[in-house]
């Protein structure tokens, strides 16, 4: 059994727990990463990393609002973080 694979299973039996740390930390990691984008300025590159930030977390926060299958809620918090995280990496550099 694959990582994925055990995470998905504990995720489906306690769903509704995930869900309420899983708003907190994907707003958490894209308010960080909103911080990080503009505190490089307000260009168009910068524009364009913030409505892919903001984008990937009200995605995120959507489908667990709107009761969206675990896997799905679950895919998209892994993307927000893989995505927020890189744009972290990219901006601190």
């Amino acid at each position: 059994m694959t990582l994925y694979a055990k995470i998905q299973q504990d995720w489906n039996e306690h769903f509704t727990g995930y869900s309420a740390l899983a708003i907190i930390v994907s707003t958490m990691i894209g308010s960080v990463a909103v911080m990080m984008i503009l505190s490089q300025g307000v260009g168009l590159w910068q524009l364009f990393q913030l409505f892919l930030c903001v984008s990937v977390c009200m995605a995120h926060n959507a489908s667990i609002l709107t009761v969206q299958k675990p896997k799905v809620v679950l895919d998209l918090l892994i993307a927000s973080v893989v995505l927020n995280s890189t744009l972290v990496l990219l901006n601190s550099l």
